[in-house]
């Protein structure tokens, strides 16, 4: 993937684009982790089972189910992806955008529930080392 650099009025715009993509993907993948939990858990019951057993019968619906929405998932990231932006985190639905503090390569960050893009870190920090966006540090 091409590295794209943002300014805050270029990652703003791209925001709005792929904000409602994010608002589907975070509970998606909530749906995906308890999916594979139960999964997980029909697992250890039918071991050994035949196939005609209910809990088996529903171990093969849920894997199915499970397989087409990783894949939903995977196809909705690489969409976000293709906007030059990253998705760092789905549970917390965090999205980076490379920009440029002067001469430094950083990330503008953003997190779902975020009215827009308040904060930016390192390349190395990740979301912990988040500092409030001053404009004049990234123009």
């Amino acid at each position: 993937m091409k590295l794209v650099t943002f300014t805050i009025e270029e990652a703003t715009r791209t925001l709005a684009e792929i904000r409602p993509r994010m608002e589907r993907l975070v509970p998606a993948k909530a749906d995906l982790d308890a999916l594979r939990s139960r999964i997980d858990v029909l697992k250890l019951a039918v071991a050994g089972a035949s196939r005609e057993n209910p809990d088996a019968q529903e171990l093969q619906t849920l894997e199915g189910r499970h397989a087409r929405l990783a894949d939903a998932i995977a196809r909705e990231i690489t969409a976000i992806h293709a906007y030059g932006c990253q998705v760092k985190d789905l549970d917390q639905g965090l999205v980076d955008f490379h920009a440029l503090a002067g001469d430094r390569l950083v990330f503008l960050c953003w997190q779902l529930g975020e009215p827009e893009i308040r904060h930016w870190h390192t390349l190395d920090g990740g979301f912990a080392s988040r500092q409030p966006l001053h404009q004049s540090e990234l123009e």
